[in-house]
């Protein structure tokens, strides 16, 4: 009896750490310019790539590129291929640090949001995005909030909760374990 609850608690670990990273979030590995990057020019696009395929949608995703006046430089919404999601930039302003703040819904259906900075060394001479153009293609989607992160799951990370699975699971084998020695002694 002993062994058929250790190979059932086993089994069962097994089965949760081989099923935990098909429920995670998606989450950015590349992007175009990389975070913290000196430029010379603005870049004309901005590429974020995901582990897993981004769902897509009028509205659903936004790439918003500001300056430290909170001015928007996007030139369009954004378009998602796969994993990929682009989105072009508006001839860039004033030299300096940029914000690139943006907003996915993960594979599982999951926002998830983040952002990243890169600088332009040499001064455009480009304009912000109107308000009324930004209204137009935002559609109340809204953008990532300045510090967010790419973690979902109401902000606790994945291995959070693996490490507690395992642990509930070392728990029940020890004490299954226990019980299953009482009841072989009697």
């Amino acid at each position: 009896m002993r062994r058929f609850v250790a190979a059932t608690l086993l089994a069962g670990l097994a089965f949760v750490g081989l099923a935990t990273p098909a429920l995670a979030h998606n989450s950015l590995v590349d992007s175009n310019p990389k975070d913290k990057v000196a430029l010379e020019s603005g870049p004309q696009t901005i590429t974020l790539t995901f582990d897993q395929p981004v769902q897509g949608g009028e509205g659903i995703n936004t790439i918003s590129v500001l300056d430290p006046q909170n001015n928007h430089w996007e030139a369009a919404p954004p378009q998602v291929d796969s994993t990929q999601v682009t989105a072009p930039v508006r001839p860039l302003g004033p030299s300096g640090v940029y914000r690139i703040a943006w907003r996915v819904l993960s594979a599982d259906g999951h926002p998830v949001q983040g952002e990243l900075s890169f600088t332009v060394n040499k001064a455009g001479d480009g304009t912000p995005l109107p308000a009324e153009e930004l209204a137009k293609f935002k559609n109340g989607a809204g953008t990532a909030a300045p510090g967010a992160t790419d973690e979902g799951g109401g902000g606790i990370p994945t291995w959070v909760w693996i490490v507690g699975a395992v642990i509930v699971l070392g728990v029940g084998i020890v004490f299954a374990l226990r019980m299953g020695g009482k009841e072989d002694d009697a």
